[in-house]
């Protein structure tokens, strides 16, 4: 748990309290946090202490902070997520869930930040071994997708590597054409700053032409890819 700015999305830019859950049940080859996937890391922590670390959080800046982003890892693997998101509506506080969209929990939230997985995210079987059928097999759920967007207010968020992707996401709205265009957002994959500026050159005039939101990763120009941030 940690205090910082809000780096991707429609909310980029918002002083924010960050809680990472160390758990996924998706290999993505591309992970910038290996160290809640591939190799995870962590304490376990009761929902009370999570809620004490968070109310310490939001109080401690010379502005109280009045945003919560719970990300991952992938968070809707805990059923802990019910009571922890109920008691943060409870205090006020914003709630934003970070989630690929393959698992559903009936938790209070106030922006659902969907990051559907491409057939690009598939980790190689030499890398993955059995994990590499395993993210394929379960990186598409539609029902959940459905109903993430049905009950809750969100943003759908695309990692893009390669010109190629783009098709997969004409084929994933076409699947989803109820979904909102301008909560839309393609980001280009990367964890240093050359990189992001070498895909989003071509990345943001492809969202500009189609109506997208161009989503830069903003907290990698800022920090730097490193934890805590």
């Amino acid at each position: 748990m940690y205090s910082s700015l809000q780096g991707e999305g429609l909310l980029t830019g918002t002083p924010s309290v960050f809680v990472r859950a160390s758990g996924c049940n998706l290999r993505c080859w591309y992970c910038d946090t290996p160290y809640t996937s591939w190799e995870p890391e962590g304490e376990d922590w009761s929902v009370e202490a999570v809620v004490e670390e968070i109310s310490r959080l939001t109080t401690a800046a010379t502005k109280p902070v009045h945003h919560v982003v719970i990300t991952g890892g992938e968070p809707m693997l805990f059923a802990e997520l019910i009571p922890l998101t109920s008691q943060l509506r409870a205090a006020g506080l914003h709630i934003t869930i970070e989630t690929a969209g393959t698992l559903f929990l009936p938790v209070d939230c106030d922006l659902m930040s969907i990051s559907p997985k491409l057939a690009s995210s598939t980790p190689s079987q030499e890398r993955a071994g059995p994990w590499a059928a395993r993210h394929e097999r379960t990186r598409h759920q539609p029902e959940v997708i459905r109903r993430l967007i049905s009950d809750y207010q969100y943003q759908i968020k695309f990692v893009i590597d390669a010109r190629s992707d783009l098709a997969g996401v004409d084929s994933w709205l076409a699947e989803f054409p109820e979904v909102d265009r301008s909560r839309l957002l393609l980001m280009p994959q990367g964890t240093d700053q050359a990189s992001l500026i070498e895909i989003g050159r071509w990345l943001a005039a492809y969202c500009s032409q189609r109506g997208y939101v161009f989503c830069p990763r903003k907290h990698i120009e800022w920090f730097g890819a490193r934890r805590g941030t």
